[in-house]
C-alpha cells in the first residue's frame, strides 16, 4: 500500500472515530445509551467511511482536484449533495428494515429522508471541506517547492554559462601570449605552454565548485600574470598585498583571475608605458576585501564594460545576494581599482 493511501485510511479513521466518541459522548450525557443507538451509530459509520470513499473515487476519477477553483467548489458541493441524498435514502430503507426507527420517530418516510439528507449533508460537507483544504494545501507546498527547485536549477545554469564564458575568453588570450613568444623566445614558450597546462588543469578541476580556497585562485592568476609578463615584458609591474589569513577563504573560481584579466586587456595593455596590477586581499568588518588595482583610466566606455565585469557581478549576484558587493571606480588620476567584498561568514 502507497504511504498516500496509508495516510487516507489513517485519516479516516481517526475521523469517523472522532464522530463516534463525540456521538458517544453526548449520549452519555442525555443518558441515551442503549442497543438502539449503538446498531444505528455502527450502520451509519460503517454506511459514511463507505460512502465517503466513494465519494473521493469520484473525485479522484474526474480530476476534480486540479481544475480550477470555479470548477472544484461546485463540483465539491453538488457531489456532497447527491451523496447526501442517496445515504440519506439507503439509511432510512434499512432503519425500517431493521426496525431502527425508535418508538419516538412520527417522521414519514419522506419526511425522514429529508431530515436525514440535511443531516447527512452537513457531515459529509465537513469530510469534503477537510479533504478539500488538505489537498490545497498539499498543491500549494508542492507548487513552493518546484518553484525552489526551478530557482535552484536557474541558478545552477546561470552559473555554468557564466563560467563557460570566463575559460574560453582567458584560454584564448593566454594562447595569444604564447603565439607572441615562439618566434622571440621558443625556450620560454614552451615553459608558458607548461604553465597553461597548470592553469587549464586547476580551472578543468574548479569547474564544478561554486568556491575554492583563495590560494588556489590566487596561483592560478600568479601563472597567468607570468604568462602575461613574457607578452609585456617591463610594461607589466605586478605587486601583491596578501593578508595570509584569507588564503583559505572560500571565492568563486576564476572570478580574481577575470578581474586581472579586465585590468590588463582594458588597463595595461592601453598605456603606452605599461602600468602596476596590484592584487590586494585582507579583511575588513564581516567581510573578505579583495581588489585589484591596474594603471588607467575608468570614463565609462572601457574597463567599466564587458564581459568580464557583467559576468563578476551576476556571479555575485547568484552566489551571495545581497550580502557581497562589487564596486569599480577610479582612485586618483592614474589607477583603477575593482573591489569585491565577500561574507566571511557565508560557508
Amino acid at each position: 500500500m502507497q504511504i498516500g493511501h496509508k495516510r487516507y485510511w489513517l485519516f479516516q479513521l481517526v475521523g469517523w472515530g472522532l464522530f463516534a466518541l463525540i456521538n458517544i459522548f453526548f449520549a452519555l450525557t442525555f443518558d441515551k445509551i442503549n442497543n438502539l443507538f449503538v446498531n444505528r451509530l455502527l450502520i451509519f459509520l460503517l454506511m459514511g467511511i463507505i460512502f465517503t470513499h466513494l465519494m473521493r473515487w469520484i473525485i479522484l476519477r474526474i480530476d476534480l482536484l486540479i481544475k480550477p477553483l470555479n470548477v472544484q467548489i461546485p463540483g465539491f458541493i453538488l457531489i456532497t449533495f447527491v451523496f447526501s441524498i442517496v445515504l440519506a435514502l439507503i439509511e432510512v430503507a434499512v432503519y425500517q428494515a431493521l426496525q431502527l426507527q425508535g418508538e419516538r420517530n412520527t417522521y414519514t418516510f419522506f419526511g425522514q429522508l429529508l431530515v436525514n439528507t440535511f443531516n447527512t449533508f452537513i457531515y459529509l460537507f465537513i469530510w469534503n471541506c477537510i479533504y478539500f483544504i488538505y489537498h490545497y494545501v498539499q498543491k500549494s507546498r508542492k507548487q513552493q517547492l518546484d518553484t525552489l527547485q526551478l530557482e535552484a536549477l536557474v541558478k545552477s545554469l546561470e552559473l555554468n554559462t557564466i563560467k563557460a564564458h570566463i575559460n574560453p575568453h582567458f584560454i584564448f588570450n593566454a594562447l595569444n601570449s604564447i603565439r607572441a613568444l615562439i618566434d622571440e623566445n621558443p625556450k620560454r614558450a614552451r615553459n608558458a605552454i607548461t604553465e597553461l597546462s597548470n592553469i587549464l588543469r586547476s580551472s578543468l578541476q574548479t569547474e564544478k565548485m561554486e568556491t575554492v580556497p583563495f590560494e588556489r585562485e590566487l596561483n592560478i592568476v600568479k601563472d597567468y600574470l607570468a604568462l602575461e609578463n613574457m607578452r609585456f615584458e617591463d610594461r607589466l609591474q605586478v605587486e601583491y598585498d596578501i593578508d595570509e589569513d584569507t588564503l583559505n577563504q572560500p571565492v568563486p573560481p576564476m572570478m580574481l583571475q577575470t578581474l586581472v584579466e579586465n585590468a590588463i586587456k582594458h588597463g595595461i595593455s592601453k598605456q603606452i608605458k605599461g602600468g602596476v596590477v596590484k592584487i590586494t586581499s585582507d579583511f575588513k568588518d564581516n567581510f573578505h576585501e579583495l581588489a585589484v588595482q591596474n594603471t588607467g583610466f575608468l570614463n565609462g566606455h572601457t574597463q567599466s564594460e564587458g564581459f568580464g565585469i557583467s559576468s563578476t557581478q551576476n556571479r555575485l549576484n547568484l552566489l551571495y545576494g545581497s550580502k557581497a558587493s562589487f564596486d569599480i571606480r577610479q582612485i586618483d588620476p592614474f589607477l583603477v581599482e575593482a573591489k569585491v567584498l565577500l561574507p566571511v561568514d557565508t560557508f
